[in-house]
């Protein structure tokens, strides 16, 4: 189903996109972390030029790996929440570990959501499956997301088979795919 911009657009989330996961050596730094900034940036500028919702997902896990006061947890600069956008932090890996979130998503009208952005593993993951127990429609986009590289020599494998678990949950696609024509949008 094709929806024009002037229609309901789904709901841009952004998971994570903090700088602990652009770091060299941090345990969650991500190889490909500047080419999945750079696509998460392009569809964020699209959502933001269009005047579409967006949201941002902000993770303060209290874990001894994962300091909520470091710089670290900030926002990477380009992706930064602007005014009027709103932004959950949330303890667990699923966003709905913030009651403010699962509080959102329960009122509003819209429950279909493009999620981008870093923990692919964990936030998108969580999120995707707990939304869908929900009954909230998620839509995973491919090349905006991305996951660390856990202690594996084939991160590509991993990252394909966090993909296709969350393909059980959410509808996975590409952002070619989201963005078949311009003005409109694939949902």
């Amino acid at each position: 189903m094709l929806v024009s911009m002037h229609d309901d657009p789904p709901i841009l989330v952004c998971a994570d996109l903090q700088v602990e996961y652009l770091t060299p050596g941090r345990r969650h730094v991500i190889r490909d972390g500047d080419a999945t900034t750079a696509r998460c940036l392009e569809l964020l500028t699209l959502w933001r030029s269009n005047l579409w919702p967006v949201m941002h997902l902000k993770r303060i896990a209290q874990a001894a790996w994962f300091n909520p006061s470091s710089r670290l947890t900030d926002w990477i600069a380009k992706t930064r929440p602007q005014p009027g956008e709103m932004t959950f932090e949330h303890p667990l890996p699923s966003a709905y570990s913030s009651s403010r979130f699962g509080g959102h998503m329960s009122a509003i009208r819209t429950t279909r959501c493009i999620l981008i952005g870093f923990s692919l593993d964990e936030t998108i993951l969580a999120t995707a499956v707990e939304g869908f127990h929900r009954s909230h429609r998620y839509h995973v986009i491919t090349d905006a997301v991305a996951c660390r590289q856990l202690g594996t020599d084939d991160a590509a494998a991993y990252r394909h088979a966090v993909v296709d678990v969350i393909a059980n949950f959410a509808t996975v696609q590409s952002s070619a795919e989201l963005i078949r024509t311009s003005g409109a949008v694939a949902v």
